[in-house]
């Protein structure tokens, strides 16, 4: 011990060396007195067992500037072999004695990158200027932050022949396609800027506030959009009106349709308008009634309001005899009109009810499988519980309150129970309970296609009957479309699938990142919605030739529409022990360091320990709650030491019991980063308990996707394959959700991956199967991930970090050795740890003397650490579309002089360079590709092909109940035709009327007189189709009088005439052809008196 410096602070840490005997290295106490221009005597190499309890550490920071202080040399290429060359990068000119006077602020730091991350889900995901393996489109508008969309959330889409409407939380917008390729502007209230969200939006027109918009619905006989709202009135708008700049167009004619809210609307085969709401109420609205109304001026509406509320069929009431009701009771999300076979089809969450649209009569009443229902009108469960509700509501007294809490508990406890049931009952327990109906639609050929939430899709005939069943995506079916011979479908997943009429997949590909809502085809497009607000417009031959020339020539000018833009992030890990600390201890952690940070994202572990705390938490994820008090106060502090009021925002949180992740965001980016989704994957006991697992924030920066994950792994030295265990489990099951109070329990992510795999029960690409991590342009995991150091005895160790020999104490680290193997965190990396072990200190002991000395004595490891990925695939590349992110560690230090935990916190700044497309530029340069390259002109005109027909006659004669028989050939040999019959107009024939006056009744629906089956369907080629027209007279009861007509078209002393028209498409068609058929029904004396008895069940009923 003679050979001790006198000065235990400063000399020992020039004297001493940093490297155990016999390895030839440059030492850091040779670095040390170079830097500081000391020169003292060249001591041995043998290890020193002195102990540190004495020296404190804050003393010498006292001496120097605290930064330089905790910030060490850089290892040369010597030290620690020269593996270290291999595994490091960013190390040029170490070897020549370059240190940490030499980095500038914000420079690289040397990275130790993992093996393994070049394959399978730890590869980082393709990029590239157009996807590779989807269709280019057309964006009409490119996906908004979710923040942005306050009270303008599009909930769907509906398209004309000219014009794309949207309905949204305030009302609605429109399109003009002739206007898509124009840049973005709004023409909306004056005076208003671009909405956030929409500064890339094709030109669009909003209308006046309204409602909120559930439901669209096209007229093209009358030449209106009609909207139905969440204040339950139905709204019209006029397709063909001027749209003024600066100005919110206003609504043409509304009614209240409902007191509740109008979910689904369609137009019968006659022209009636048909609601569903709430509580399984379907009500008609006779053409009738809407064309009077119509025809008033501005001055009647509320008479022409009145006017159609009175005129309201109520379908349930009609069916109800004696309390007892034939359809369920459940809401009416669906109603299609089958104008194949003149019916109308009601859909709730698992039942089905099928209408005459002609007579409105109820034909059947089924289940999801097919099985005929014989239905007693009784409450829900949904409405049990929402009276038990409701009746709580109601008890103020302190003995409901109790009650109340109770109940909440015995909830809680269910819930558990439920989750135990579920797992012991296995992913089909699942299933089931998710086979709910979520799409409809009926296909040119005139079969029902319906899509449920487990991802089956079932086919129908017209009679109800279930033909077919099948799955061609694990995931839940959110929507369905068609035209002519194909039927898109679009998935929870973001997926679009292309079947055959026999359901047959042709292709497929990833549209959206998120559900894909609502799909229709219109101005030769599929356009999609998804649920974060974005459209998309798909050329409606897709997959062609043309996509491949589309794609190579917007590659090539993705220079044209690139923009780059850098942004610092700064992410802390702590673990705090259940403590809390002091806002200097903050302060110094994270408020002294965020000058030049954009992001921060702050990872604690042990937040609240304890079985009971555990116990609680894990009931509570059960039931999709999460959080407490002392993580709200972690939350609050920081906030504070960040003035989140002033500088930052706090942008959101998730904690899994003793796991808390959260994040904020500098006020001056806020507008380029949010789409925030939240989850959390349990590693604890049984994977059920939180004490360890992993908590994940994903955010969407310039376009960008980036995760962070906060992990506890398993404890103890000997654990290494439990902690691998604990990361590649969190890697491939954490599933992201959208809020942290729906669904975003720790089980639910296991629970999420259990249903997909079950599921499947066909192949899906390995792009798809990728987990949400893997899919992630940036990954950023931090936390205490209980890695130790190995081989090496507690007294060697604080031998070591007291010569700051970290360059050996590195060799000594499980995770970098288990990095170096392959077997966790693949392809992720590190900068080199300059500061000392973050593990075990004692609390409230300052220094490094503060290291354990307890009993256990626990060897000093770098638990705490902070790892990253990003788009680079190899050592160095620049940031562009094809590698969109490129980040390195600028900083990467430990906080020595906090002292509130047996941890000291670690934080890590990211420097990151983003490439990210300008939506408006590239729709533009999409426009001049498509005008100006012959290839794609041929193939767009190559689509307006139509197979030649023909029909039989262009005039048919009708007397009373007589029934003519419309021939329709297909002269191809080799094309299928589609058609569909509509009515063009009808009027009474006047003697002194040269020129009568056709009037088209709603979506060019028929008269209730005259019958036309089928209205449409499939031609085979040289193939003939008989349509039947057949006169039937009809009369609502309100149109008789003694059982004699009056109404001004039932006036059996004049002929009544029609126009028919035959709409022919081919089978990918753009284009149509029309056959013009004139039916004329002729007056026959012979009278028919109908009974007005028999038109009891046609009688309308008060409005409500």
């Amino acid at each position: 011990m003679d050979d001790l410096p006198v000065d235990p602070d400063i000399n020992a840490l020039e004297a001493i060396s940093n490297s155990p005997p016999r390895r030839k290295t440059l030492y850091y106490s040779q670095q040390l007195r170079t830097m500081t221009g000391g020169h003292q005597p060249r001591h041995s190499n043998h290890t020193r067992n002195h102990s540190l309890d004495e020296i404190d550490i804050l003393a010498a920071a006292a001496a120097s500037d605290e930064d330089d202080f905790y910030r060490y040399p850089i290892t040369t290429g010597s030290a620690g072999g020269a593996t270290d060359m291999m595994d490091y990068v960013g190390m040029a000119d170490v070897a020549n004695g370059f240190d940490d006077s030499q980095l500038l602020p914000n420079q690289p730091l040397p990275e130790f990158v993992g093996s393994g991350g070049g394959a399978g889900v730890f590869k980082a995901p393709i990029r590239a200027a157009m996807h590779p393996n989807r269709p280019p489109c057309l964006e009409i508008r490119p996906h908004p932050l979710r923040e942005s969309q306050g009270g303008k959330s599009i909930k769907t889409i509906a398209s004309t022949d000219t014009q794309l409407w949207a309905g949204q939380d305030s009302g609605v917008r429109v399109w003009k396609y002739s206007d898509t390729f124009d840049p973005g502007t709004f023409t909306g209230i004056a005076g208003r800027r671009l909405p956030r969200g929409d500064e890339e939006t094709a030109t669009f027109h909003e209308s006046a506030s309204t409602s909120q918009t559930l439901s669209l619905m096209v007229d093209e006989g009358s030449k209106l959009v009609w909207s139905g709202h969440k204040d339950g009135k139905v709204r019209s708008w006029k397709m063909d009106q001027q749209f003024t700049d600066g100005n919110a167009f206003k609504e043409g004619f509304s009614w209240q349709a409902h007191k509740t809210p109008v979910l689904s609307m369609t137009i019968s085969f006659y022209g009636d308008i048909w609601t569903g709401t709430e509580g399984g109420v379907i009500r008609i609205w006779p053409w009738e009634a809407l064309e009077k109304s119509l025809g008033l001026t501005q001055e009647e509406r509320r008479m022409a309001a009145l006017l159609v509320e009175r005129s309201a069929i109520d379908l349930r009431a009609q069916v109800t005899v004696n309390g007892v009701c034939n359809i369920s009771s459940s809401d009416v999300k669906y109603l299609l009109a089958d104008n194949v076979r003149a019916k109308v089809w009601a859909a709730g969450s698992q039942t089905f009810s099928l209408w005459n649209a002609r007579t409105r009569e109820l034909l059947k009443v089924f289940n999801m499988e097919g099985q005929i229902e014989n239905r007693v009108d009784m409450p829900s469960q949904e409405q049990l519980v929402e009276d038990e509700v409701n009746v709580k509501l109601v008890s103020k007294g302190k003995k409901d309150k109790s009650q109340g809490f109770l109940q909440r508990s015995r909830n809680a406890l269910i819930g558990a129970a439920d989750a135990v049931r579920r797992v012991a009952k296995g992913a089909g327990a699942l299933v089931e309970d998710m086979k709910k109906i979520e799409a409809m639609m009926i296909a040119p050929d005139g079969v029902i296609w319906t899509g449920c939430s487990n991802g089956v899709l079932i086919l129908w005939d017209g009679n109800g009957n279930r033909v077919q069943d099948f799955t061609r995506h694990p995931a839940a079916v959110q929507s369905i479309c068609s035209h002519s011979s194909r039927i898109w479908v679009g998935y929870a997943t973001g997926n679009i699938q292309i079947l055959d009429l026999e359901g047959n997949l042709v292709t497929g590909w990833v549209a959206h990142n998120e559900p894909i809502i609502k799909l229709v085809v219109g101005h030769g497009h599929l356009f999609s919605l998804a649920t974060h607000g974005g459209i998309r417009g798909w050329n409606i031959s897709s997959p062609a030739s043309m996509d491949s020339t589309l794609r190579k020539e917007l590659s090539e000018r993705s220079d044209m529409y690139t923009r780059r833009d850098k942004v610092t992030i700064m992410v802390g890990t702590w673990n705090v022990s259940q403590g809390r600390a002091s806002q200097t201890a903050l302060k110094s952690w994270l408020g002294s360091a965020v000058s030049d940070v954009d992001i921060v994202v702050v990872g604690l572990q042990e937040v609240e320990m304890g079985a009971g705390f555990l116990a609680m938490s894990a009931a509570k994820e059960t039931v999709g709650l999460e959080g407490s008090s002392v993580g709200q106060w972690w939350q609050d502090h920081i906030g504070k030491a960040l003035d989140e009021r002033s500088i930052f925002e706090r942008v959101g949180s998730r904690q899994l019991a003793a796991l808390l992740i959260a994040i904020w965001v500098r006020k001056t980016i806020r507008p380029h980063v949010g789409d925030l989704d939240v989850a959390a994957v349990a590693c604890g006991l049984g994977r059920a308990i939180g004490n360890k697992g992993g908590v994940g924030l994903r955010l969407r920066v310039y376009d960008r996707l980036i995760c962070f994950v906060n992990c506890h792994f398993a404890a103890h030295l000997e654990a290494v394959n439990k902690r691998n265990a604990d990361f590649d489990h969190i890697f491939r099951t954490m599933t992201f959700t959208r809020s942290t109070y729906n669904n975003a329990a720790a089980g639910v992510s296991s629970a999420n991956q259990a249903l997909k795999n079950s599921n499947q029960t066909t192949s899906i690409s390995p792009e798809e199967a990728r987990p949400d991590l893997a899919e992630a342009d940036m990954i950023v995991f931090n936390g205490d991930f209980n890695y130790r150091l190995f081989g090496i005895s507690y007294d060697e160790t604080r031998d070591l970090v007291s010569q700051r020999s970290f360059d050996w104490l590195r060799e000594k680290d499980q995770l970098r050795a288990e990095m170096k193997a392959g077997k966790v965190f693949q392809g992720m990396r590190e900068a080199l740890i300059r500061f000392p072990p973050t593990y075990k200190f004692e609390i409230g002991k300052p220094g490094l003397g503060g290291y354990d000395s307890g009993e256990k004595k626990r060897i000093p490891a770098w638990c705490d650490r902070v790892l990253y990925r990003d788009n680079k695939a190899g050592m160095a590349k620049e940031c562009s579309l094809d590698c969109p992110v490129i980040a390195y560690i600028s900083q990467y230090e430990a906080c020595m002089d906090v002292i509130e935990s047996d941890h000291k916190p670690v934080r890590c700044k990211l420097s990151l360079d983003i490439a990210h497309v300008d939506k408006t530029i590239r729709r533009q340069e999409f426009a001049k590709i498509l005008t100006t390259n012959e290839e794609i002109r041929s193939s767009i005109e190559a689509l307006r092909f139509v197979p030649e027909t023909v029909v039989s006659t262009n005039n048919i004669e009708l007397q009373n109940q007589d029934t003519s028989n419309l021939k329709i050939t297909n002269r191809s040999a080799e094309e299928s035709v589609f058609y569909k019959i509509v009515c063009l107009g009808l009027c009474s024939i006047k003697d002194d009327v040269k020129e009568p006056e056709y009037r088209p009744r709603g979506s060019f629906g028929f008269p209730r007189w005259l019958e036309v089956t089928p209205g449409a369907g499939l031609i085979q080629p040289d193939q003939v189709v008989d349509v039947l027209v057949h006169h039937e007279e009809f009369h609502k009861l309100e149109d008789l009088v003694e059982g004699v007509a009056q109404s001004w078209w039932a006036e059996d002393t004049r002929d009544k005439e029609l126009i028919l028209v035959v709409v022919v498409r081919g089978s990918c068609s753009t284009d149509v052809k029309m056959h013009h058929v004139t039916v004329r029904h002729r007056f026959n004396g012979n009278t028919i008196r109908i009974d007005a008895k028999t038109q009891e069940g046609n009688s309308h009923q008060k409005s409500v």
